[in-house]
Protein backbone atom coordinates (compact mmCIF):
# COMPACT_ATOMS: atom_id res chain seq x y z
CA UNK A 1 0.00 0.00 0.00
CA UNK A 2 1.34 3.43 -0.98
CA UNK A 3 1.88 6.01 1.75
CA UNK A 4 -0.97 8.27 0.60
CA UNK A 5 -3.35 5.30 0.38
CA UNK A 6 -2.40 4.30 3.92
CA UNK A 7 -3.03 7.85 5.15
CA UNK A 8 -6.44 7.92 3.47
CA UNK A 9 -7.37 4.54 4.95
CA UNK A 10 -6.37 5.66 8.44
CA UNK A 11 -8.09 9.05 8.39
CA UNK A 12 -11.26 7.63 6.82
CA UNK A 13 -11.51 5.04 9.59
CA UNK A 14 -10.93 7.66 12.30
CA UNK A 15 -13.61 9.95 10.85
CA UNK A 16 -16.15 7.11 10.68
CA UNK A 17 -15.55 6.15 14.32
CA UNK A 18 -15.63 9.77 15.51
CA UNK A 19 -18.84 10.51 13.59
CA UNK A 20 -20.57 7.50 15.13
CA UNK A 21 -19.41 8.47 18.62
CA UNK A 22 -20.72 12.00 18.15
CA UNK A 23 -24.03 10.80 16.74
CA UNK A 24 -24.57 8.19 19.44
CA UNK A 25 -23.61 10.59 22.23
CA UNK A 26 -26.09 13.21 20.97
CA UNK A 27 -28.89 10.65 21.26
CA UNK A 28 -27.95 9.11 24.60
CA UNK A 29 -29.62 10.16 27.86
CA UNK A 30 -26.73 8.69 29.84
CA UNK A 31 -22.97 8.47 29.46
CA UNK A 32 -21.74 6.08 26.80
CA UNK A 33 -20.07 3.10 28.43
CA UNK A 34 -16.51 1.80 28.75
CA UNK A 35 -16.28 0.35 25.23
CA UNK A 36 -17.16 3.71 23.70
CA UNK A 37 -14.67 5.48 25.96
CA UNK A 38 -12.02 3.07 24.68
CA UNK A 39 -13.01 4.03 21.11
CA UNK A 40 -12.73 7.73 21.96
CA UNK A 41 -9.31 7.28 23.55
CA UNK A 42 -8.07 5.31 20.54
CA UNK A 43 -9.39 7.89 18.06
CA UNK A 44 -7.84 10.78 19.98
CA UNK A 45 -4.50 8.98 20.28
CA UNK A 46 -4.33 7.82 16.68
CA UNK A 47 -5.55 11.17 15.41
CA UNK A 48 -3.05 13.04 17.55
CA UNK A 49 -0.19 10.88 16.34
CA UNK A 50 -1.24 11.38 12.73
CA UNK A 51 -1.48 15.16 13.16
CA UNK A 52 1.96 15.35 14.77
CA UNK A 53 3.52 13.35 11.97
CA UNK A 54 1.85 15.31 9.19
CA UNK A 55 1.96 18.84 10.58
CA UNK A 56 4.50 18.89 13.40
CA UNK A 57 4.10 20.09 16.98
CA UNK A 58 2.91 23.64 16.34
CA UNK A 59 0.01 23.32 13.89
CA UNK A 60 -3.49 24.72 14.35
CA UNK A 61 -4.82 21.17 14.27
CA UNK A 62 -2.51 20.24 17.14
CA UNK A 63 -3.60 23.27 19.20
CA UNK A 64 -7.29 22.60 18.57
CA UNK A 65 -6.94 18.94 19.49
CA UNK A 66 -5.06 19.78 22.68
CA UNK A 67 -7.86 22.11 23.80
CA UNK A 68 -10.32 19.24 23.51
CA UNK A 69 -8.04 16.81 25.32
CA UNK A 70 -7.48 19.30 28.14
CA UNK A 71 -11.16 19.88 28.88
CA UNK A 72 -12.60 18.48 32.13
CA UNK A 73 -14.45 15.19 31.73
CA UNK A 74 -13.11 14.50 28.25
CA UNK A 75 -14.62 11.01 28.29
CA UNK A 76 -18.10 12.29 29.13
CA UNK A 77 -20.41 11.53 26.19
CA UNK A 78 -24.19 12.03 26.35
CA UNK A 79 -26.90 14.26 24.87
CA UNK A 80 -26.00 17.20 27.13
CA UNK A 81 -22.26 16.84 26.66
CA UNK A 82 -21.10 15.85 23.19
CA UNK A 83 -19.83 19.10 21.67
CA UNK A 84 -16.21 18.10 22.23
CA UNK A 85 -16.77 14.86 20.31
CA UNK A 86 -18.22 16.83 17.39
CA UNK A 87 -15.23 19.18 17.53
CA UNK A 88 -12.85 16.21 17.46
CA UNK A 89 -14.71 14.89 14.43
CA UNK A 90 -14.36 18.27 12.74
CA UNK A 91 -10.60 18.30 13.29
CA UNK A 92 -10.27 14.85 11.77
CA UNK A 93 -12.43 15.88 8.81
CA UNK A 94 -10.11 18.85 8.28
CA UNK A 95 -7.11 16.53 8.09
CA UNK A 96 -9.10 14.23 5.80
CA UNK A 97 -9.77 17.14 3.45
CA UNK A 98 -6.10 18.16 3.40
CA UNK A 99 -4.99 14.64 2.50
CA UNK A 100 -7.62 13.95 -0.17
CA UNK A 101 -7.48 17.38 -1.81
CA UNK A 102 -3.70 17.31 -2.16
CA UNK A 103 -3.37 20.38 0.07
CA UNK A 104 -1.00 18.53 2.38
CA UNK A 105 1.36 17.93 -0.55
CA UNK A 106 1.18 21.63 -1.39
CA UNK A 107 2.01 22.55 2.21
CA UNK A 108 4.97 20.20 2.18
CA UNK A 109 6.24 21.72 -1.06
CA UNK A 110 6.02 25.18 0.50
CA UNK A 111 7.89 23.96 3.58
CA UNK A 112 10.54 22.33 1.41
CA UNK A 113 10.89 25.57 -0.54
CA UNK A 114 11.42 27.49 2.71
CA UNK A 115 14.00 24.98 3.92
CA UNK A 116 15.87 25.08 0.61
CA UNK A 117 15.78 28.90 0.64
CA UNK A 118 17.41 28.86 4.09
CA UNK A 119 20.20 26.57 2.87
CA UNK A 120 20.72 28.61 -0.26
CA UNK A 121 20.94 31.79 1.81
CA UNK A 122 23.45 30.06 4.07
CA UNK A 123 25.51 28.96 1.06
CA UNK A 124 25.50 32.47 -0.38
CA UNK A 125 26.59 33.94 2.96
CA UNK A 126 29.44 31.42 3.30
CA UNK A 127 30.55 32.12 -0.25
CA UNK A 128 30.55 35.87 0.32
CA UNK A 129 32.60 35.36 3.48
CA UNK A 130 35.22 33.36 1.59
CA UNK A 131 34.16 29.84 2.62
CA UNK A 132 33.73 28.38 -0.85
CA UNK A 133 34.28 24.80 0.26
CA UNK A 134 31.56 24.75 2.90
CA UNK A 135 29.21 26.47 0.46
CA UNK A 136 29.91 23.80 -2.17
CA UNK A 137 29.16 20.97 0.25
CA UNK A 138 25.83 22.52 1.30
CA UNK A 139 24.82 23.18 -2.30
CA UNK A 140 25.60 19.58 -3.17
CA UNK A 141 23.36 18.41 -0.35
CA UNK A 142 20.55 20.64 -1.65
CA UNK A 143 20.94 19.14 -5.14
CA UNK A 144 20.81 15.60 -3.80
CA UNK A 145 17.77 16.25 -1.63
CA UNK A 146 16.05 18.06 -4.51
CA UNK A 147 16.58 15.09 -6.81
CA UNK A 148 15.24 12.75 -4.15
CA UNK A 149 12.07 14.82 -3.79
CA UNK A 150 11.65 15.02 -7.55
CA UNK A 151 12.02 11.26 -7.75
CA UNK A 152 9.40 10.72 -5.05
CA UNK A 153 6.99 12.96 -6.93
CA UNK A 154 7.56 11.28 -10.29
CA UNK A 155 7.46 7.61 -9.43
CA UNK A 156 11.23 7.13 -9.59
CA UNK A 157 12.81 4.85 -7.00
CA UNK A 158 15.24 6.53 -4.61
CA UNK A 159 16.80 3.30 -3.31
CA UNK A 160 18.70 0.34 -4.70
CA UNK A 161 17.39 -3.23 -4.68
CA UNK A 162 18.95 -3.79 -1.26
CA UNK A 163 17.45 -0.62 0.19
CA UNK A 164 20.42 1.76 0.02
CA UNK A 165 19.72 5.39 -0.90
CA UNK A 166 20.69 6.33 -4.44
CA UNK A 167 23.25 9.11 -4.81
CA UNK A 168 23.12 12.08 -7.17
CA UNK A 169 24.43 10.33 -10.29
CA UNK A 170 21.91 7.46 -10.51
CA UNK A 171 19.05 9.74 -9.46
CA UNK A 172 20.10 12.22 -12.14
CA UNK A 173 20.18 9.51 -14.82
CA UNK A 174 16.81 8.09 -13.77
CA UNK A 175 15.08 11.49 -13.69
CA UNK A 176 16.43 12.48 -17.10
CA UNK A 177 15.39 9.11 -18.53
CA UNK A 178 11.91 9.67 -17.08
CA UNK A 179 11.76 13.02 -18.89
CA UNK A 180 11.53 15.14 -15.76
CA UNK A 181 14.21 17.37 -17.27
CA UNK A 182 16.38 17.33 -20.38
CA UNK A 183 19.97 16.29 -21.12
CA UNK A 184 21.34 19.83 -20.64
CA UNK A 185 20.11 19.97 -17.04
CA UNK A 186 21.35 16.42 -16.51
CA UNK A 187 24.83 17.44 -17.71
CA UNK A 188 24.84 20.52 -15.46
CA UNK A 189 23.88 18.43 -12.43
CA UNK A 190 26.71 16.01 -13.20
CA UNK A 191 29.15 18.91 -13.32
CA UNK A 192 28.05 20.33 -9.97
CA UNK A 193 27.91 16.87 -8.39
CA UNK A 194 31.57 16.41 -9.33
CA UNK A 195 32.42 19.75 -7.75
CA UNK A 196 30.57 18.75 -4.58
CA UNK A 197 32.54 15.51 -4.47
CA UNK A 198 35.80 17.42 -4.82
CA UNK A 199 34.77 19.65 -1.89
CA UNK A 200 33.70 16.70 0.23
CA UNK A 201 37.03 14.92 -0.39
CA UNK A 202 39.16 18.00 0.28
CA UNK A 203 40.23 18.47 -3.34
CA UNK A 204 39.83 22.20 -2.86
CA UNK A 205 42.36 23.14 -5.52
CA UNK A 206 40.20 21.67 -8.30
CA UNK A 207 37.68 24.51 -8.25
CA UNK A 208 37.44 28.18 -7.33
CA UNK A 209 34.94 30.56 -5.76
CA UNK A 210 33.60 31.69 -9.15
CA UNK A 211 32.62 28.10 -9.98
CA UNK A 212 30.84 27.74 -6.65
CA UNK A 213 28.98 30.98 -7.42
CA UNK A 214 27.86 29.49 -10.73
CA UNK A 215 26.79 26.38 -8.83
CA UNK A 216 24.71 28.53 -6.47
CA UNK A 217 22.98 30.26 -9.39
CA UNK A 218 22.18 26.90 -10.96
CA UNK A 219 20.75 25.44 -7.75
CA UNK A 220 18.62 28.53 -7.17
CA UNK A 221 17.14 28.28 -10.67
CA UNK A 222 16.75 24.51 -10.47
CA UNK A 223 14.78 24.70 -7.23
CA UNK A 224 12.62 27.51 -8.63
CA UNK A 225 11.90 25.58 -11.84
CA UNK A 226 11.28 22.10 -10.45
CA UNK A 227 10.30 22.34 -6.78
CA UNK A 228 7.71 25.12 -6.76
Amino acid sequence: MKLNDALIFEIDELVVIAEKLSRDASRSDSNLGPERIEELSAVASRGGQLIRRLYGQDSQYKHNLQKILDRPYFTSMHSNDFKHISELTGILKGVQHDIKSGLLSDLRRLLNAEIFADFLDMSEHLLNEGYKDAAAVILGAVIEDSLRKLADGNGVSTTTANGKNLTIDPLNVALAKKGVYGPLVQKQITTWANLRNDAAHAHFEKYDADQVKQMLLFVQKFCADYLQ
